[in-house]
């Protein structure tokens, strides 16, 4: 029987503390940090040619605010509830979180990228009785409202609808938070004093459902908590930082890494949309950020799109070797040699927290070459969600870092090569999935999170990732082929969007059959006309094909791409940019 292979942890470099609750980081961010600007919320004028007005929310004022949307709540019948919230990130969404963690109930964030049919099974399945919607999903609210009294409609157990925005159909929060007001006027404190368990079922989390049907994630106080305090402890986010809230507050990885900042006493700005995400960067000048890989790779590309069309790109690539040479004798002049490029995104910039999956190891080079640090994290949302990290002072290319203090990681019953199952044992590992008990007894096993990812050390003792359990192709002669190792490979092509590798059955003969490989790839048509001269099909073919036996040549033969499927269409996503390959694989 294999033995498992234990994983180092990073040694604590930060002082921090664990908080009880949501309620209690609240008040230690208003206490530490008061008068600090927490938001800057952009205000838009009616007229074009107006200028939009900011608005800066301290510290002190976020914990007044929870504080009279709570009494508000609480003054108008609703507690001990199940809350649900979709919408875009916003400050609102951040109060309607907060508030619900604060001891009003149970709080279920909803993926505001589903559709409708989803949205609803989810609500059903939360058995929530109260839903805060944005303006942009009024037409949901709506529709519910209408299926309600629809005997042919299955029902739902929304009561109580509350829009974030201004609305003359429900209660909004402009008039809960001036009831609220009223409430603490007249001396009532019932809101701070609502007994909060952190032992109990706080956080209801769907999950994104990338290879199956969504499972819903039950978090407690205590997994959330800790988890922040092993993130506080070894990342370097300082007070008066100013982060870009990107990832969405629904995905846990966005939700923790705001409580995060909160801890940090960072600023935090919003996003006007992705197009203009860019002049965001500049206007706020955004210094640290959590991202997923694509958004990063296309943020990269982009760059180096720019560079190429001034014409610069030799003098770059000097840039870059100088910088280097300089850096091995210990002299860094990276942000003042690319400052020109750095202030395209507001000079500030200067470390990036990339999860969700693994990020191209020549974009992570290249943004460390301009002097922005770039660390990976790995987690799900099963452990709420972070297991393992790198931070500056422990890094290693292509890997997701050690264990986060406090995180007790192994990779359990490896193969010949050392490749096996991460699992994690820490209080940050949910309770169970809701509903479900024979889902949770196959990945919660004597306390420990089976993670279904798959993965080895390397000499120091770094974990690199090489897929998903379920993703593994078995070839007839035995071998284990991982798609995302010859994905990553294969990302680095310069015209490659995005792409997925999976098995094909071919047959030999009557009873001879075996998988090869097929690669499914997105290419930038742009970078094939500008860099490679391919034009039609037929070009553009096989100048990928000409790439992919390349590829292959660096390959034992049993890892060889057979197959190369060629597209300009997205694939299908998770809302975190994660590829649906069970639905990708369906298609073709």
């Amino acid at each position: 029987m294999s033995k498992n292979i234990q994983v180092k942890q990073l040694k604590p470099v930060y002082p921090a503390q664990e908080h009880e609750n949501v309620r209690a980081l609240l008040d230690y961010a208003a206490r530490t940090y008061g008068d600090d600007t927490a938001f800057i919320l952009k205000e838009k004028p009616a007229g074009r040619k107006e200028k939009p007005v900011y608005r800066y929310i301290s510290y002190g004022e976020l914990r007044e605010d929870v504080r009279r949307l709570g009494a508000g709540l609480m003054a108008s019948g609703i507690s001990n509830a199940r809350i649900a919230i979709i919408g875009e990130n916003s400050y609102h969404w951040q109060l309607a979180y907060l508030t619900a963690m604060s001891g009003l109930g149970i709080c279920i964030p909803l993926d505001k990228g589903l559709p409708y049919i989803e949205l609803k099974t989810s609500i059903q399945k939360s058995g929530c009785n109260v839903l805060i919607f944005d303006k942009k999903h009024a037409a949901l609210a709506e529709q519910l409202r209408k299926e309600a009294s629809d005997p042919m409609s299955i029902p739902t157990a929304v009561s109580e609808y509350i829009c974030m925005d201004d609305d003359e159909c429900c209660l909004c929060f402009r008039d809960l938070l001036e009831k609220g007001s009223e409430q603490i006027a007249t001396g009532n404190t019932s809101f701070d004093t609502l007994p909060i368990d952190r032992e109990a079922l706080s956080n209801l989390i769907f999950t994104s459902g990338t290879t199956s049907a969504a499972k819903a994630v039950m978090l407690n106080q205590r997994n959330i908590m800790f988890n922040i305090y092993s993130l506080k402890q070894v990342e370097d986010v300082r007070r008066g930082d100013v982060n870009i809230a990107l990832l969405p507050y629904h995905h846990t990885f966005g939700a923790t890494g705001q409580l995060l900042m909160y801890s940090c006493g960072v600023t935090t700005v919003f996003c006007d949309g992705l197009k203009y995400l860019q002049k965001n960067f500049v206007e706020y000048h955004v210094s640290v950020f959590i991202g997923v890989p694509l958004l990063m790779e296309a943020m990269y590309k982009k760059i180096m799109a720019g560079i190429r069309k001034q014409g610069k790109e030799k003098t770059f690539e000097r840039g870059v070797m100088l910088s280097r040479m300089l850096r091995k004798v210990r002299i860094d002049i990276r942000r003042k040699l690319f400052k020109d490029v750095l202030n395209e995104l507001g000079g500030s910039l200067r470390m990036v927290v990339s999860g969700a999956s693994a990020l191209d190891s020549a974009v992570i080079r290249g943004w460390e070459d301009m002097g922005v640090s770039v660390v990976q994290g790995y987690g799900m949302t099963e452990s709420a969600p972070v297991i393992a990290a790198e931070n500056l002072f422990n890094r290693s290319p292509g890997s997701i870092g050690l264990g986060t203090p406090g995180m007790e990681v192994q990779i359990a019953d490896p193969d010949e090569e050392g490749v096996g199952e991460i699992i994690v044992r820490s209080p940050s590992v949910m309770m169970g999935y809701y509903q479900d008990e024979a889902e949770t007894a196959r990945v919660l096993k004597d306390g420990w999170l089976y993670t279904g990812d798959l993965a080895y050390l390397d000499s120091r003792g770094y974990i690199h990732i090489t897929g998903r359990s379920k993703n593994v192709i078995v070839l007839k002669n035995g071998k284990n082929v991982y798609p995302e190792e010859i994905e990553i490979i294969i990302a680095e092509l310069p015209y490659v969007k995005e792409n997925i590798v999976f098995g094909e059955i071919r047959r030999e003969g009557a009873d001879d059959r075996d998988e090869v490989l097929v690669a499914k790839i997105v290419y930038d048509e742009d970078i094939m006309k500008d860099k490679y001269g391919a034009v039609t099909d037929a070009q553009i073919r096989e100048t990928a094909e000409q790439d992919i036996d390349q590829i292959n040549s660096n390959m034992p033969k049993y890892k060889h791409v057979h197959r190369l499927i060629l597209q300009t269409e997205e694939m299908a996503k998770t809302t975190t940019g994660k590829v649906k390959r069970y639905e990708e694989k369906e298609r073709v």
